[in-house]
């Protein structure tokens, strides 16, 4: 089914009107909805299954046949830490980290990271948006300002590991057997394509981040972004 993100503003008690520019246009000359047709509306809060009533110029206007509750995210808040990737690896982690459902991402800026950003690109947010588009997702996908790892409030999470190639004792399922009760929240923390250095994975480790390993081969920064994503979804 068709989705479209639209702001609160935009909901009335039966009516949402459509009006940004984009969505009216992909949905007259991409999709070419007709009326009555029925189409997914949500709000980050809700799913609103609409029947299309008018279609103008700069306006469609939707009639609320049904509203439902998020059946889609996860009970448990999943953040991912990870270090600033170069720009279509970042694209395809912030991409895929959509889909699967993890809560909200934190751009990192490490000492080996290649990319140096001061303020996250307007693309981020534009990438999952149209991942949640497709994956039919709900609740927006929360990207926040670049950061250090010292910027992060590590109180905050009930588990927090970091994936490191030089673990060789804990691995990620293994920590995940030994939890006595289901967390609240979740950080894992994924290095840059250079990976953390020493000094960074002991701050860490003060931090009580645990060190896990994902197996014995290297992967790439984006696949373990992916991959661990997965698993404490899946998880959780």
């Amino acid at each position: 089914m068709i989705s479209v993100i639209i702001s609160e503003e935009n909901i009335g008690s039966e009516i949402i009107e459509i009006t940004d520019k984009n969505d009216v246009n992909h949905l007259k000359n991409a999709f070419r909805v007709k009326v009555g047709e029925v189409i997914r509306v949500v709000d980050g809060t809700y799913e609103y299954i609409c029947e299309i009533l008018t279609i103008e110029k700069k306006i469609i206007e939707v009639k609320i046949l049904e509203k439902k509750e998020d059946e889609y995210s996860t009970e448990v808040e999943i953040d991912a830490a990870i270090g600033i990737l170069k720009n279509d690896k970042m694209d395809l982690t912030i991409q895929k980290l959509t889909e699967i459902g993890v809560t909200r991402i934190l751009p990192l800026v490490t000492k080996r990271g290649v990319v140096k950003l001061t303020e996250k690109k307007e693309k981020w947010d534009l990438t999952a948006k149209e991942a949640i588009k497709q994956c039919q997702a709900v609740k927006m996908m929360d990207i926040r300002e670049p950061q250090k790892l010292s910027d992060i409030d590590f109180s905050k999470y009930d588990l927090a590991v970091v994936p490191y190639e030089c673990e060789g004792d804990n691995s990620l399922r293994s920590i995940l057997n030994k939890l006595k009760e289901k967390p609240k929240r979740v950080i894992y923390i994924i290095g840059p394509e250079g990976g953390f250095d020493t000094e960074e994975i002991e701050f860490l480790k003060s931090k009580g981040v645990t060190p896990v390993s994902l197996g014995r081969r290297i992967l790439r920064a984006e696949t373990a972004s992916i991959i661990v994503g997965g698993i404490l979804v899946n998880e959780f």
